[in-house]
């Protein structure tokens, strides 16, 4: 079950997913699962290669990519969520969602 976001930002990140741009959606996320993980990132790209690349540069198997036309993306959790969000500067999901 996704909250927390704004239709706006939906919007806009599958705007930047469709153009073939690498773009993060970090949302609050509870699946039973995933026990103590309260959050997503969504690092959408239709274009594939370029998703593909982007995993392997952080050390992510490609393979877990959600492979969904229109909007293909890798989920991120846990440690390596906030990681790559640091890396990325995307501070603002870190404090927003409190990881």
């Amino acid at each position: 079950m996704a909250f927390g976001i704004k239709r706006k930002e939906l919007t806009a990140w599958k705007e930047r997913v469709s153009r073939g741009e690498i773009a993060y959606l970090t949302h609050f996320w509870i699946d039973p699962r995933f026990p103590g993980v309260k959050s997503v990132t969504k690092v959408g790209c239709a274009d594939l290669e370029r998703l593909e690349e982007w995993c392997r540069a952080h050390g992510l198997n490609p393979l877990y990519i959600h492979r969904r036309e229109p909007f293909p993306h890798f989920d991120l959790l846990g440690e390596k969520q906030k990681e790559i969000l640091q890396h990325e500067g995307l501070t603002e999901h870190i404090r927003r969602f409190h990881l």
